[in-house]
């Protein structure tokens, strides 16, 4: 079976622009009759055929703009949509959002709901199935129709589109130094399972900020989660076989969980342990202690996203493919789980 063939693998095989096939395709005067030719040979040939939801998309603005989120429950998500509405009403845009729940399936769905002719592009978190799966043919076939895409925080490279996320591996590092800087000496880590973007790149990061000190890496002071099922037996066998002196968490339930563990382990936080987690939401204020956070600055990476897709919505060239990834530096906002 030959592979599906669009108006960018034309492009690229001509040495043309993708609206000069666009428009040789539609038989426009404007282009002349030999490369109009070559370019309605070469797509016969591979037996191209048009995306109508995508040129109907491409060409009728609806100022309106589709998000796709694994979890609206999740304090993160919540303040990268109101980032998103706060920048995108600004500009007389309208805020579509879905729940992929997790789920490749659902995402791949929600993808070919509002690819109707409904939004004028997307911006997106990957799902948890996504990243697990390794597919991204729905998100290539988005862009390579010339959907107007915008990844934030959990992305792949395997996908050519803008992008926006926080320095994970920086946001890791600076909470765990600040765990050494105390003196403590046996720092465990709950992360998720490897095929987590985010995940891996918090882990790079805990573990430089170990190496740089002159501290050896423990894979027993390192306990990988299912990210779905919050198995707090899993959480309270590991900490008690390990009873580190710190713990660095790449989310927040998972330290939310783990301090639980600890202090009914009878070990004080933070005279005994200290703890800090990911994303600086209301679970993390509230908790008690208040839980010491790497903030993620999702009401920021909302607008940002919104104004890098907008931008590229109503940018005049269609041939302008020099993406970007704009990085967003975290903050370490310390409260009571740690010594100040």
């Amino acid at each position: 079976m030959k592979k599906k063939i669009t108006l960018k693998h034309i492009a690229r095989e001509l040495d043309v622009s993708i609206s000069t096939v666009s428009k040789a395709l539609k038989n426009s005067e404007e282009i002349g009759r030999d490369t109009k030719e070559k370019i309605q040979a070469f797509a016969k040939l591979y037996n191209y055929k048009p995306n109508n939801i995508a040129i109907s998309l491409k060409n009728k603005r609806t100022k309106n703009i589709g998000v796709i989120v694994p979890d609206i429950v999740h304090y993160f998500f919540t303040t990268v949509v109101r980032g998103i509405e706060k920048y995108a009403n600004a500009k007389g845009y309208n805020v579509i959002v879905c729940l992929s729940d997790e789920s490749f399936d659902k995402e791949v769905i929600n993808m070919e709901m509002l690819a109707n002719g409904s939004i004028d592009g997307f911006i997106m978190s990957l799902s948890a199935g996504t990243e697990k799966n390794n597919d991204f043919n729905h998100l290539r076939e988005v862009t390579e129709q010339g959907i107007p895409l915008v990844l934030f925080d959990r992305v792949t490279d395997e996908i050519a589109c803008d992008k926006v996320v926080i320095d994970d591996v920086l946001g890791a590092y600076q909470a765990t130094k600040k765990l050494i800087d105390e003196g403590r000496k046996k720092i465990a880590l709950l992360t998720t399972e490897d095929f987590f973007s985010v995940s891996r790149s918090r882990n790079k990061g805990y573990m430089k900020a170990l190496t740089d000190s002159g501290m050896e890496i423990k894979e027993e002071h390192i306990l990988r989660l299912p990210f779905m099922d919050i198995d707090e037996d899993l959480i309270s066998d590991f900490l008690s076989a390990v009873r580190p002196d710190a713990v660095l968490s790449v989310n927040e339930i998972f330290g939310i969980y783990g301090m639980r563990v600890l202090q009914r382990c009878g070990m004080r936080v933070p005279e005994d342990v200290s703890i800090i987690g990911f994303t600086d939401g209301l679970l993390a204020k509230h908790a008690n202690p208040s839980l010491t956070s790497v903030a993620q600055h999702g009401e920021k990476m909302g607008e940002t996203a919104a104004k890098m897709l907008i931008d590229r919505v109503e940018s005049e060239d269609d041939d302008d493919a020099s993406y970007r990834t704009t990085i967003l530096e975290p903050t370490l906002i310390e409260r009571d789980s740690t010594i100040g």
